[in-house]
């Protein structure tokens, strides 16, 4: 696993919103007093959902809040790599799949372009506007090459439908997620080729259970003790 630090620069403070704090105390309440600190990963998130990435002001707050050492949570925010310990990119944080069924689907190609169309990995691109890397398995390996933006899955990407996607957020739209090839879910290219008869599933083609002859009858269910 690669080293990761805490970014060079770093806010003065954090607080958390009004809005976030109502689920920090919601996710404080699921736990006992003396296992806050449970409650690490779900408010370590809630800080990169409100800011995009996690300081090291925040990891401090967090950590007050738990009644844990520091160390604790920074453990935890530097082990994860889905939290982000740099600012991220105004318009989109794309992550790009480089595992085997994307890079044999083209996924190489969706790393160049975010090479040459927003720079470096890693970095916050110069205008602000994104942040890209290359990720492990995202899990959607049917519909490769794919790339998880923001909060989304964008799959069957080619470079015209990956460079459109960029400029569209650049752009301040938001692209609609799911796949480019027009695929439903994550069914054969070209439609689905198995269970096209509803009826196969839909239970319309249910027959009563025949009486198996000679069968005892099911003996009378107790009434409830009241």
């Amino acid at each position: 696993m690669s080293v990761r630090r805490l970014a060079k620069e770093q806010p003065p403070s954090f607080a958390f919103s009004p809005d976030s704090m109502e689920k920090v105390n919601f996710w404080l309440g699921k736990y006992p007093e003396h296992r806050k600190q449970s409650a690490s990963i779900p408010l370590l998130w809630l800080v990169q959902k409100q800011e995009g990435w996690v300081s090291e002001p925040a990891i401090r707050l967090v950590a007050e809040m738990l009644s844990v050492p520091v160390i604790r949570i920074y453990e935890v925010a530097t082990f994860y790599t889905m939290f982000m310990l740099e600012p991220v990119g105004s318009a989109a944080l794309i992550q790009v799949c480089g595992t085997t069924p994307c890079a044999l689907r083209g996924a190489n190609d969706l790393i160049e372009i975010c090479k040459t169309e927003i720079g470096p990995k890693s970095h916050l691109s110069a205008d602000g506007l994104f942040t890209w890397e290359e990720v492990e398995c995202l899990g959607a390996c049917c519909n490769a090459p794919m790339a998880a933006i923001n909060d989304y899955y964008y799959e069957d990407l080619t470079p015209e439908s990956f460079r459109q996607i960029i400029a569209d957020f650049r752009a301040g739209k938001k692209p609609a997620p799911g796949s480019y090839a027009g695929r439903r879910s994550s069914e054969p290219a070209g439609g689905a080729q198995t269970l096209s008869d509803a009826s196969l599933y839909d239970g319309s083609r249910a027959q009563p259970l025949a009486k198996i002859p000679n069968a005892p009858e099911p003996e009378p269910k107790p009434e409830p003790v009241a």
